[in-house]
Parts: C-alpha cells; structure tokens; sequence
C-alpha cells in the first residue's frame, strides 16, 4: 500500500512522469481532472478502503498542502512517498506555452507556485523521497538528500 505525492510547480513534467511510470499500478488522484475536492476526498478514501496504490498528482508545493495527504495515509498504514520535480521557472514557462486550451496555466500560476515552494522533508512524514529532473529525453530519478535533518 502506497501514497505517492507529487511536488512541483505547474508543468515541472508530474503528469508525464505519472503516465509513464505510474499509470499502470497506481490511481490518479489530479484535482484538475477532478474539479472538487469532495470528489478528490471521496476517490483518496476509497484507495484507502480498498488499498490501491495512488499517486496525488497536484502542485503540493507547501507543506501544508502535503501535509493532510501524509496524514490520512499513515493513518491507513500506506507508505508514504515524496517525488520533488526539479525545474527552473523559465523552462516550464516554455512547456506551458506549448499547451493547448485549458491544459496551459496563466503565467502567474507558474510564477505563484514556484514562489510559495518549500522543499520535501522526512519531517513532514515521508518515508521516502526522491528527486526528479526532467529533461528532453526523459527523467532522472535520484534518491533526494535532505538537508533539513
């Protein structure tokens, strides 16, 4: 039983890591897709009840808006496992203007989330973390150092 929580800000790669890595094993819990968070609430409790692996694939850039997340996962004995996507402003920026209709982000949503991030920590709950950088030709994993502890 696994919880994954994306952090990133807007169009750092979490949706096309998630497809690619996750799509087969995991339930997609995306609020974009989900419109409410009754409905996000609802689908998070019934992967509980039922013990299916999710991925939260949302900003979660502070750790207020992760923390919930850490809470009600350990409460349902789910490990708990932090992906930091890595990117500088300017190239999600560049992804985002590549986006069609609905699917691009207004700039400053970019540049808000990207402000507000606060790094993952093992404090928070996490019984893993890792670090994602996305290039063209795809991500590199890494086991994330935190240097808070």
């Amino acid at each position: 039983m696994e919880l994954i929580i994306f952090i990133g800000i807007p169009a750092s790669g979490k949706s096309t890591f998630y497809m690619q890595n996750f799509f087969h094993t995991h339930v997609r819990i995306n609020l974009d897709m989900l419109k409410t968070r009754n409905r996000e609430r609802r689908l998070l409790e019934y992967c509980f009840e039922t013990k299916q692996r999710a991925v939260v694939d949302n900003t979660n850039v502070k750790k207020e808006d992760r923390a919930d997340y850490i809470l009600q996962g350990k409460a349902n004995q789910f490990k708990i496992v932090g992906y930091f996507f890595k990117a500088d402003v300017r190239t999600c920026v560049e992804r985002n203007s590549a986006r069609a209709g609905k699917q691009q982000i207004p700039l400053v949503g970019i540049y808000s989330k990207a402000k507000q991030l606060e790094l993952p920590s093992y404090h928070e709950g996490f019984d893993q973390i890792f670090y994602v950088n996305s290039l063209e030709e795809g991500f590199i994993v890494k086991n994330f150092i935190d240097r808070s502890m």
